[in-house]
């Protein structure tokens, strides 16, 4: 009798054991139709066994083993096993995870070929700098692992530097792993690969995919039909038979890290599976993670560096500082920030206006009593949004009509605080009515569709001033951009957040980074009632090697990452007290002691205490040596399965968090 363990996604469970009768048909990798409960699920077998440790008698037989398609490769059961083991999570939810929905699936959906290759002549490549052959020169494909960090200032031709990459590694027969942090970002970038490379086969994979489709080009890359893979972050897990290289663009954002389920950074995995693979991985940011700043000074990482913008005739923009102490505001914009506007709209020229806040305002609030827009499931205020007559709150997606009385006195002088994209927007159609105004946010842009009519408009010069919050900051070239002003920046100087400067660095470095990158020169206004903080003198000298330099001192000091290297504990249940004391009863238990390099601090409220009727709290575990924390997890983690917390309280570990 053959045993075949499988792995099913299951929360706080790993591998499930299955009776079989006939041994030569099973095969790891293999899906397979199993009874769960009074259910059917599909799994993936992981070891064909001789016994089991439960009789026999107990084991129920598996249903039916699917060879529909290939078994998974044992690279993909590496790279999973790795996640699972770093990453504190069953098996088999990280190998389930790493499937498309439609192989999960009892009845799947029709299967259609993918559609990967455009026809047509390639574009033609551009001349590169010097800077960009001397980047090219220092990577070779053939040679094994290595891993790279490509430093550029925007306009510096990275992306250049990965298609020249990519043309190396088909022309080798290898295929190429290209993961970008946004989904905005891949339409852009994978019009701009086919073009480049029109005889490949190139397919992307991202959630904004029907399922239908993301299920066609992840079976497309799992055959090596595909030859460019370009996704978002679960790409990292799509197994391919001739992967050759990867790159990582933007790789210093936060959309890299997973946030629920299992907390994973993608590109953390995609330098430990370039090494498991014994292929070269490019990193490239114009303003990279600190973590991966210290690799490539420590000689872990292969630094490369792009100085000078590619286009010739483009310049890095000039970043002005607009002391707002002791200049006049009309909704929040300084009289300078409004002259340059009126200098571009006279020359023909685009604007962008930044502020990373949606809605019309961030609180709605009676001037009589003191009400403001609380949201009832979380602890946080709920945003006006003017245009829908709703108030909404970011955090849970709760919303309600705007009220036309203060719900607790009655009065009707309620008034918003606060300024956000809609607001501006409206302020600022009002004050240059002759000028096309464009908001672009997550309101104005809820698909991909959407977002390539925006993009569509604002190349064609249909829009004079766009207003946007991160949205814009990153991956996009707009030729006739010249100005873009900052508002709103200061609050992330003081946030409680330690790694809150690092992050306003490099968003205000991105947004600055729209600005004069073909032949019309730049220029950057930033609204600061703080001129003279360290942040912005290096934004003012486009120097992020000294910013870095300066964080990092800072943090060695402090003993923060990457310095050390930190787990969190986190609870949630509908009361604090009881998130609490589960966490004072982890922060207890017998198996802490011996592990003395090991620390575990006080348990607390998170940030946002309250989300969703959840009370939400954390405990940080945390030492100077990673190896030591990763021996402490896994019995930590047994050890907090053996707790009995109240039955509407849950927990996970975060390996590695970035919210606190």
């Amino acid at each position: 009798m053959t045993v075949l363990r499988v792995a099913l996604d299951l929360p706080l469970h790993c591998l499930f054991d299955y009776r079989h009768e006939n041994a030569g048909c099973a095969e790891v990798g293999l899906r397979v139709r199993v009874p769960f409960g009074r259910d059917e699920r599909i799994g993936v077998i992981v070891e064909v066994a001789e016994g089991s440790d439960w009789p026999l008698a107990q084991i129920r037989p598996a249903i039916e083993i699917l060879r529909d398609i290939a078994p998974l490769p044992a690279d993909f059961f590496a790279l999973c096993s790795f996640a699972s083991s770093y990453y504190q999570t069953p098996l088999g939810e990280v190998i389930m995870q790493g499937l498309p929905a439609g192989l999960k699936r009892l009845e799947p959906p029709r299967r259609r070929q993918a559609r990967g290759t455009r026809s047509g002549a390639p574009a033609v490549a551009p001349a590169l700098t010097g800077e960009q052959s001397a980047a090219l020169a220092a990577i070779d494909l053939a040679a094994g692992f290595s891993a790279h960090l490509l430093h550029g200032v925007t306009g510096s031709g990275k992306t250049e530097v990965y298609l020249r990459l990519v043309e190396r590694a088909l022309l080798a027969g290898k295929q190429v792993l290209l993961l970008v942090p946004e989904i905005n970002l891949t339409p852009q970038l994978e019009g701009r690969v086919r073009a480049r490379f029109a005889d490949a086969s190139v397919v992307s994979l991202h959630s904004e995919l029907a399922e239908a489709a993301r299920e066609r080009n992840w079976l497309a890359a799992f055959a090596g039909e595909a030859d460019i893979v370009l996704g978002t972050r679960l790409a990292i897990f799509t197994p391919l038979p001739r992967l050759g290289l990867i790159v990582i663009d933007e790789e210093h954002d936060q959309s890299f890290k997973q946030q629920d389920g299992m907390r994973y950074s993608a590109r953390d995995l995609g330098v430990f599976r370039a090494h498991q693979g014994n292929i070269p991985i490019l990193l490239g940011s114009a303003t990279p993670a600190l973590e991966s700043w210290a690799n490539a000074q420590n000689k872990r990482y292969a630094l490369l560096t792009l100085r000078e913008r590619a286009n010739p005739a483009a310049t890095l923009p000039v970043v002005t500082l607009l002391d707002t102490r002791k200049l006049p505001l009309q909704e929040g914009v300084s009289e300078p920030l409004i002259a340059a506007i009126k200098e571009r709209l006279a020359r023909r020229e685009q604007s962008l206006i930044f502020l990373n806040r949606r809605g019309y305002a961030p609180v709605l609030s009676c001037v009589a009593c003191g009400w403001v827009s609380r949201c009832t499931r979380c602890a946080a205020n709920m945003v006006l949004h003017l245009a829908d007559r709703r108030l909404r709150c970011h955090h849970c997606g709760f919303e309600q009509r705007l009220p036309k009385a203060c719900p607790t006195c009655g009065n009707q002088d309620i008034h918003p605080f606060g300024r956000g994209t809609q607001r501006l927007e409206g302020w600022l159609q009002e004050a240059f009515p002759e000028a096309r105004v464009l908001r672009v946010d997550r309101d104005s842009v809820k698909s991909r569709k959407q977002w390539e009519a925006m993009l569509e408009r604002i190349h064609g010069g249909a829009a004079d001033i766009l207003v946007g919050t991160q949205m814009l900051a990153k991956g996009h070239d707009f030729p006739k951009l010249t100005l873009v002003g900052a508002l709103g920046a200061d609050a992330a100087l003081f946030a409680a957040d330690w790694r809150a400067p690092e992050r306003l660095f490099a968003q205000l470095m991105q947004v600055a980074g729209r600005a004069g990158r073909a032949e019309l020169k730049g220029e950057v206004l930033i609204q600061t009632q703080y001129p003279d903080h360290p942040l912005y003198a290096a934004l003012v000298a486009h120097d992020y090697p000294g910013f870095a330099a300066t964080l990092l001192k800072e943090r060695e000091q402090a003993g923060f990452p990457p310095y050390t290297f930190q787990a969190m504990l986190r609870a949630e249940a509908p009361l604090m007290a009881d998130s609490i004391a589960f966490l004072k009863a982890a922060a207890n238990l017998p198996v802490i002691d011996e592990h003395q390099n090991v620390i575990i601090y006080d348990p607390i409220p998170m940030k946002l205490s309250r989300l969703a009727n959840q009370e939400r709290g954390q405990l940080l575990a945390e030492s100077a040596s990673r190896a030591a924390l990763q021996a402490f997890l896994p019995r930590w983690r047994e050890a907090i399965k053996a707790l009995k917390p109240p039955s509407r309280l849950r927990w996970h570990l975060e390996v590695d968090p970035l919210e606190f």
